[in-house]
C-alpha cells in the first residue's frame, strides 16, 4: 500500500476493537440462523469449538508477527516456511475465496436495504456499496481503522440491545404472544444429533472469520509484540456476545422456527410488540455487512500488492501513483468484485450459495497454512505445538461436516476444484521459476 498508510500506528486495544468490527458481520447475523436450523441448541457447542480453532490460529499468526513483521502477512510467513509455492498459492486462494465472498456480502446488503426502499433494483445499492468501500481503502488504513471501530461499537450496541430485551422476556417484564419454551431434554437440546452438529462447526467457523486481517494490520501496531494480547481480548470479546445472544435467542424460540432468510435476532423478538426492532437490526445487519466487505477490500488489495512486489504477480499490481492503492490493483479488484455481484444477482441462489460456502473452506485451508507455517518457522514449547496440531484438527472438523448437509456438500467439491486450479497454476509457475534458477546459476564458460 503507499507510503503514508505506512506511518499509521495502532495500539493494541485499537487492533482488538478493528478485530470486533472486521469480524462480527452476516456470517453471524445470518449465518447463524442455518447453523441453528442444523444443530439447535447444541449450536453453542460448535461456537466454542470454533472460538478455540480461531484462537489456536490468532496466536500462531500473532507470534510470528511478533517475532518478525512481514508486509504480506499470512502468505509471506508461508513463503517463508515452505518456499515460494506456498506465498504464491496462499495468497491467490485468499484472494479469490474474498472476491468471492465479497460479491455475497454486496448482495446480501442489497436485499437489507430493500427493506426500506423495496421498489429499488438490487444492482444500484449493490455499485453503491461497493464504490462505498473503495472509497474507504483509496482514503487510507487511518480511515478504516477508525470506521470500523465506529462500526464495532454501533454492532456490539445492537446486539446488547437484544440481550437486554431478551433478558427482560426471559423474566416476564415484556410480555409477548407465546411463552418462553426452554430446552429440557436430548431431543431439544441435539435436534440435528451429532451429525447436525458437526454439519454446523462450519458455520460457526464463518462467524470469526476475518482473523487473518487483523494479521495484516498487525503490522499496523507501535508494538507488534502486543498482537497476541489484542488477539486474546478480540476473541473472548466476541465468544461472549455470541454465546450470550445466542443462548437467548435460542431460549426464547424452538430452534425449527428460524430460517435461514432473517437475523435470529428479529425472529426471537418477533412476537413483541417493538416496532422500532426491526429498523434497528436491519441497520446493524447493513453496518455488520459493510463493515466486513470494507475490511475484506483491505485484504485482497494488500495481499495483490505484497504479491506484486515479490513477483507473484505483476509488477504493475504493485506500482505507486497518487492513489492509495496502485491503479492496476484497484481495476482488478473492481472487475473481481464486479463479476462475483453479477454472479451473485444472476446466478440461482443455491448455485452461488454453493460458491460462497466454497469460498468460506479456501479461507480455512488457508488457517491451516498459518498454523503449519507456525510449527516450522516458530521455536515452540510442547504446549504450543499441541494447540496448534488441535487447531488444524478442528478445522478439519469444520471440513468435513460440509460433508453431511445437502446445503455445503457441493460447496466442499467446488472448492476442491479451485485448490485444483490454483495447484495446476502454481505447478506451471514452479517449473518456469526452476527454469529460471537454472539460467541463473549457469556456470561460466571456460576458456
Amino acid at each position: 500500500m503507499g507510503k503514508s498508510q505506512k506511518k499509521e500506528k495502532m495500539k493494541w486495544w485499537q487492533l482488538s476493537l478493528f478485530g470486533v468490527g472486521c469480524t462480527i458481520g452476516t456470517g453471524f447475523f445470518l449465518g447463524s440462523s442455518l447453523a441453528i436450523k442444523m444443530a439447535g441448541p447444541s449450536i453453542l457447542i460448535a461456537y466454542v469449538i470454533a472460538a478455540i480453532g480461531t484462537y489456536f490460529v490468532f496466536d500462531a499468526l500473532s507470534k510470528m508477527t511478533a517475532k518478525e513483521p512481514l508486509e504480506g502477512g499470512f502468505r509471506s510467513y508461508s513463503k517463508k516456511a515452505f518456499g515460494r509455492w506456498a506465498g504464491f498459492s496462499s495468497g491467490w486462494v485468499y484472494w479469490c475465496s474474498e472476491v468471492l465472498i465479497m460479491g455475497s456480502q454486496m448482495t446480501a446488503l442489497s436485499i437489507f436495504s430493500r427493506f426500506w426502499f423495496p421498489k429499488v433494483p438490487l444492482w444500484v445499492f449493490a455499485i453503491g456499496y461497493a464504490v462505498l468501500g473503495l472509497a474507504v481503502i483509496l482514503i487510507g488504513v487511518g480511515i478504516l481503522n477508525k470506521l470500523e471501530n465506529i462500526l464495532a461499537v454501533l454492532k456490539v450496541s445492537a446486539i446488547i440491545m437484544f440481550i437486554i430485551i431478551a433478558a427482560l422476556a426471559i423474566f416476564g417484564v415484556i410480555d409477548g404472544d407465546r411463552p418462553i419454551q426452554y430446552p429440557d431434554s436430548k431431543g431439544d437440546l441435539f435436534p440435528g444429533g451429532f451429525k447436525g452438529l458437526w454439519s454446523s462447526v462450519i458455520f460457526a467457523f464463518y462467524a470469526f472469520g476475518g482473523i487473518e486481517i487483523l494479521g495484516l494490520m498487525a503490522m499496523n501496531l507501535k508494538d507488534p509484540k502486543e498482537a497476541p494480547k489484542a488477539g486474546k481480548v478480540m476473541l473472548f470479546s466476541l465468544m461472549g456476545i455470541y454465546a450470550v445472544s445466542i443462548s437467548l435467542a435460542v431460549l426464547m424460540v424452538p430452534w425449527h422456527k428460524f430460517n435461514t432468510k432473517e437475523s435470529p435476532f428479529v425472529v426471537a423478538l418477533d412476537a413483541f410488540d417493538l416496532a422500532f426492532v426491526p429498523h434497528v437490526f436491519n441497520a446493524a445487519l447493513i453496518i455488520a455487512g459493510f463493515s466486513t466487505m470494507a475490511a475484506s477490500l483491505y485484504g485482497v488489495t494488500s495481499v495483490l500488492v505484497t504479491l506484486a512486489k515479490e513477483g507473484d504477480a505483476p509488477s504493475s499490481f504493485a506500482r505507486e501513483g497518487k492513489l492509495k492503492v496502485p491503479l492496476a490493483t484497484l481495476i482488478l479488484t473492481m472487475l473481481g468484485i464486479a463479476a462475483s455481484v453479477i454472479c451473485a444477482l444472476l446466478m440461482p441462489n443455491r448455485i452461488y450459495e454453493y460458491i460462497t460456502t466454497a469460498a468460506g473452506l479456501m479461507l480455512l485451508y488457508n488457517w491451516i497454512f498459518i498454523l503449519t507455517s507456525s510449527l516450522k518457522l516458530l521455536k515452540l514449547k510442547k504446549r504450543d505445538h499441541l494447540k496448534y496440531y488441535a487447531g488444524i484438527l478442528l478445522i478439519l472438523i469444520a471440513v468435513s461436516g460440509t460433508l453431511f448437509h445437502d446445503s455445503s456438500r457441493p460447496g466442499f467439491f467446488i472448492s476442491l476444484a479451485f485448490i485444483g486450479l490454483i495447484g495446476g497454476i502454481t505447478l506451471i509457475m514452479r517449473l518456469k521459476w526452476n527454469k529460471h534458477k537454472k539460467k541463473v546459476l549457469k556456470p561460466w564458460p571456460t576458456a
